[in-house]
């Protein structure tokens, strides 16, 4: 038996972080993975997927222009900067808040097992993405959310053996947290 998250192609838990930084090419490969995991949703998460597949593929881009300076998103990013570039730092960095919106909101399912979908990506998207989006935008979300599997039916779908699924979805969010916390802390310190 698998589970959803032995199914992609890289976990978070398997994404290189040294001194110099997170490995670009693993972090790509991982974050392709977790785009996956809204197909799951059906269609009603189809804006949050683009999205995050544009900003998947700025990054890419950038990288593949030179995979040896690139190596690391830290580095990537120190590279555009000194070309007076922003394309791909700024996808790394909406790429990053639908990362963050994407662990706060399984978190939240993770540590309420009788709370809905619906309830937990609703408090997610208050705690992540709001803020960063207009009146406009917000609608659609706000819809998106309430239009959530259940949670039964998602969780069927991650795997049949729920305790093998609690096992591989609790090291999943803790890969993607320090992933997370690593690029938001790089972006803070740097004041980007």
């Amino acid at each position: 038996m698998t589970t959803y998250f032995k199914t992609t192609a890289r976990n978070y838990t398997d994404v290189t972080v040294t001194p110099e930084g997170i490995n670009t090419d693993e972090f790509l490969q991982a974050t392709e993975g977790l785009v996956k995991i809204f197909d799951l949703f059906g269609s009603v998460f189809s804006v949050v997927q683009n999205d995050m597949n544009g900003n998947i593929k700025k990054i890419r881009e950038r990288y593949l222009q030179n995979p040896a300076a690139n190596s690391t998103l830290q580095n990537l990013v120190k590279g555009e900067i000194a070309e007076k570039k922003k394309t791909a730092t700024e996808g790394l960095l909406w790429l990053t808040r639908g990362l963050d919106f994407t662990l706060q909101s399984l978190e939240r399912s993770e540590a309420n097992p009788s709370e809905e979908l619906s309830v937990s990506f609703t408090k997610g998207y208050e705690g992540t993405l709001r803020q960063y989006h207009g009146m406009l935008v917000r609608p659609v979300f706000a819809m998106a959310m309430k239009a959530c599997p259940y949670r039964a039916d998602f969780y069927a779908k991650l795997g049949s053996d729920q305790g093998l699924v609690q096992q591989d979805l609790t090291a999943w969010l803790a890969g993607l947290r320090k992933i997370v916390v690593e690029i938001q802390q790089f972006y803070t310190a740097n004041k980007l």
